[in-house]
């Protein structure tokens, strides 16, 4: 079991290199950022300088998205920071809900992040993909490697992260919703020929360090707000059986 680390990438900036030192320092193998440029400074940017700054931690965005770069630029983004600092990026995606919404954007479907996914992976690692019929490579790219995780809570998406993703990423760290959903990401992998265990496991949950506990919770109570309005989406749509988590302890 590998332990990562999410970080806002609020100003400053070099905050964000700081703690990312500070966690390869305490055995932290990932650190990942958000990925909504108006909420947030553009992590790219900054990928650079964590990357700089340490020598083993995996970096990368929890979650990207189709919409926001085109899939093309993202996977050429991965593969000069590869090239850069040797394969030590990871590419987590989504449907992009915070940087489409706050542009009053609706998030993309999961046909665009489908073939987003593999633009970006199969660029960055090398290899030649179609546009309209033009073969299309990245040419300076050698030995590249690059993980593609997807974020999702809905039987459709969960099933194509089954079928495509290397990782799938759950933002919840309830047990009951993870039990749910990874046994719909594991059935996907089987029915689509792969073994399940090769599709990884993230499990995020919100974190306050202080001495204040009451005030730490306060601190965390807006993560659980924001990833409750997509369960509360999913029972909504799905009723209250085995296409939704409706046995979930979280409220």
């Amino acid at each position: 079991m590998d332990f990562g680390v999410t970080f806002q990438t609020d100003p400053p900036a070099w905050r964000v290199v700081e703690l990312t030192k500070k966690a390869e320092s305490l055995g932290f193998t990932h650190a990942w950022t958000f990925d909504s440029h108006i909420l947030w400074q553009e992590p790219y940017v900054i990928y650079s300088q964590m990357l700089s700054a340490t020598e083993k931690i995996i970096v990368g965005p929890f979650v990207t998205n189709p919409a926001s770069r085109d899939p093309s630029v993202t996977a050429s983004l991965f593969a000069t920071l590869n090239d850069m600092f040797g394969n030590r990026t990871i590419c987590g995606i989504g449907r992009g809900d915070s940087a489409q919404r706050v542009l009053g954007k609706k998030p993309t479907t999961l046909a665009e992040v489908e073939a987003a996914m593999s633009v970006i992976k199969e660029l960055a690692e090398g290899r030649e993909i179609d546009v309209l019929g033009r073969k299309v490579r990245i040419p300076w790219v050698r030995d590249g490697k690059l993980d593609v995780w997807m974020a999702g809570y809905g039987p459709k998406a969960l099933a194509l992260t089954g079928r495509k993703a290397d990782g799938f990423i759950l933002q919840l760290a309830d047990p009951v919703i993870l039990e749910w959903t990874m046994r719909h990401v594991h059935d996907a992998a089987v029915q689509a020929g792969r073994d399940p265990g090769d599709v990884k496991i993230c499990v995020a949950a919100p974190a306050y360090v202080g001495d204040d506990l009451a005030h730490a919770r306060d601190q965390c109570r807006w993560f659980g707000g924001m990833v409750g309005n997509h369960v509360a989406d999913l029972v909504g749509r799905y009723g209250e059986g085995e296409r939704s988590p409706s046995r979930s302890r979280t409220t």
